[in-house]
């Protein structure tokens, strides 16, 4: 049976590159799943220079780029050959599915290792706040979602995604809300989750009184008699979360489906979930138990659900039989946003003197758990935005790997790693510490982080470059909801540091930019290294897993000469070992 798919695109002309022909790789076996006539780049060949100049043996000449075979035969979810369209016909049986890409490109399948799962899920149940510009386009998207839902008196209404950066200096207070919203306990979270403000009815249900103390590592706005006017920051938009009624399991399941769907939909072959506590972790679990998992997820244990991390210690990190799920690591929380200004600096913010965030115990970083768990043989992923919160987490990590230097292996990462100290990058080379970054940050946050910390300070912010430099490895996500995910959105964003519209001319501290194959490798390679699964996937060899993206658009070229038309790019079809999961 042939498939064909996408739109007609012109094929280039292939490169060997040292590409094994498929029939020296496996002759005897029969696919069961063959894509023929695309432009497939391997990834197999070197990993560029700190510079970001191709190796020596990558397909790239004179400023192009030039695909490295057609062609991809699978079996029983592993690859088993790679080559030219020809060569499949040695691999093709009676029962072998043949899809023809017609030019489309073939890459290694995509991983986001930065993501909250069940709120990508929710977008399906909660109110869409992403871009509005004001407090009454807001409570008038949550006005309409009642309106059209016919939700019952009474029941919670959560919102989510207005930027609490941009928004920084004007947090609105329950008094509209409240007026617009009077039967329904609502919750208007914040892009990033260091935000948010809720009505009266909200306030009452998450004990929110003249009374209340601010949480640790959180604050509690207030008007000028004492009482409290809606607004949270930091820690303490807890207060309102934790008032939501908790989901049902099933109702969660159903969430992570939907969402793993919506990545998969985008070209993902697998995600890093980024804080699983015990609820969202049971549900992953049913949902492997089930063969319900479409795609791929390294689920990192929360570092603020204290006994889900005892009982880990207990069990010891877990990659399931299946290989859909992963269980290896532990997500810490360190400091608050930086443009909610409660990112710990090492020196007070810009526009706010006296002001230099909150980090550590004081943000409710659990440090003698998270050490501990870490002793244990997990990969700790802690988030650190400020340099102060940066500096204090390496350091977190020297004292632990003092007591055992074997511990130094695990590839432990910093979430975000957003602003450095020029001090602070080569000890994140002596401590083997993996940045995980999320190039849309730089796109989206530009437009107020020189206002936050200055323009010299500004110059270790997304320093992805400079990480290069120092040998640190690099693995993307998009650390949705609060930024897109869109994938030709992420490698538009490492390749140019510009927003959409094309500002600044030249980039935002041009000198931190990346190539189009670094950036494709961050989401691909260098992601691989950070889940503990390179000699598996990353890179569309024989023998690995079968997990493949397959876009409208040759992202190296149009990276490398034309960037601003990556965001014509379309996902055709995404695969993870072998299935077709999504096909435009």
């Amino acid at each position: 049976m042939i498939r064909k798919i996408g739109a007609v695109i012109l094929l280039m002309a292939l490169a060997a590159c040292g590409q094994q022909s498929a029939t020296e790789q496996n002759s005897a076996e029969v696919a069961d799943l063959i894509l023929e006539n695309g432009k497939l780049y391997s990834f197999s060949w070197d990993e560029p220079s700190l510079e970001g100049e191709p190796a020596a043996n990558a397909p790239y000449s004179n400023g192009s780029w030039t695909p490295d075979a057609q062609a991809i035969a699978i079996k029983d979810g592993i690859i088993i050959a790679v080559g030219s369209s020809g060569d499949m016909t040695t691999f093709t049986g009676p029962n072998t599915e043949t899809v023809d890409v017609m030019g489309g490109t073939i890459l290694p399948g995509f991983v986001d290792t930065h993501t909250h799962i069940e709120e990508l899920g929710a977008t399906l149940d909660d109110v869409d706040l992403k871009g509005v510009e004001t407090e009454e386009e807001a409570v008038q998207r949550v006005v309409d979602h009642i309106e059209k839902y016919k939700i019952p008196k009474g029941q919670w209404v959560v919102a989510r995604g207005w930027d609490e950066g941009r928004w920084a200096d004007r947090y609105p207070t329950e008094k509209l809300i409240s007026e617009r919203v009077p039967d329904h306990p609502v919750l208007l979270d914040g892009t990033n989750g260091f935000g948010a403000w809720g009505n009266k009815l909200a306030m009452v249900e998450a004990g929110i009184t003249k009374d209340s103390k601010n949480p640790t590592g959180g604050i509690i706005h207030r008007n000028e008699n004492g009482e409290p006017n809606g607004a949270v920051r930091n820690r303490g938009v807890a207060l309102y979360r934790e008032a939501v009624p908790a989901l049902s399991k099933e109702r969660m399941m159903t969430r992570l489906v939907n969402g793993l769907q919506l990545m998969a939909n985008d070209g993902y072959s697998m995600v890093h979930h980024a804080g699983a506590n015990t609820p969202i972790m049971d549900a992953y679990q049913a949902l492997n138990a089930e063969n319900k998992l479409s795609i791929r997820v390294s689920a990192m244990i929360s570092g603020r659900d204290t006994l889900q991390m005892e009982q880990w210690k207990k069990t010891g990190p877990i990659k399931y039989d299946s290989n859909m799920l992963f269980v290896h690591s532990v997500k810490g929380y360190y400091d608050g946003s930086l443009g909610a200004r409660g990112a710990k600096l090492v020196e007070e913010y810009s526009d706010m003197p006296g002001q230099i965030g909150v980090s550590g115990d004081d943000y409710g970083f659990l440090t003698n758990e998270v050490g501990s768990i870490l002793q244990a043989g997990f990969q700790v992923n802690i988030h650190a935005i400020g340099d102060g919160a940066n500096r204090e987490v390496l350091h977190f990590f020297k004292d632990n790997f003092s007591k055992n230097t074997d511990l130094q292996k695990l590839r432990h990462r910093i979430e975000h790693a957003q602003v450095v100290h020029p001090d602070d990058f080569k000890l994140y080379d002596e401590l083997d510490i993996i940045a995980a970054v999320q190039p849309p940050f730089v796109a989206e946050d530009k437009v107020w982080t020189v206002d936050r910390i200055g323009a010299e300070r500004a110059k270790g912010a997304y320093a992805w470059r400079t990480f290069r430099r120092n040998n640190v490895p690099l693995a993307f996500g998009s650390d949705l909801m609060g930024y897109s995910w869109n994938i030709f959105y992420g490698l538009h964003s490492a390749i140019t540091r510009q927003s959409r519209d094309g500002q600044p001319e030249g980039g935002w501290y041009p000198d931190e930019k990346l190539s189009s194959e670094e950036a494709v490798r961050g989401y691909t390679t260098g992601a691989a290294y950070a889940g503990f699964v390179e000699n598996e996937t990353g890179t569309l060899e024989a023998g690995k897993w079968a997990d493949i993206t397959v876009l409208d658009m040759d992202v190296l070229n149009v990276g490398e000469n034309s960037p601003g038309d990556l965001f014509n790019g379309n996902v055709l079809m995404t695969i993870v070992g072998g299935n077709i999961i999504y096909n435009k």
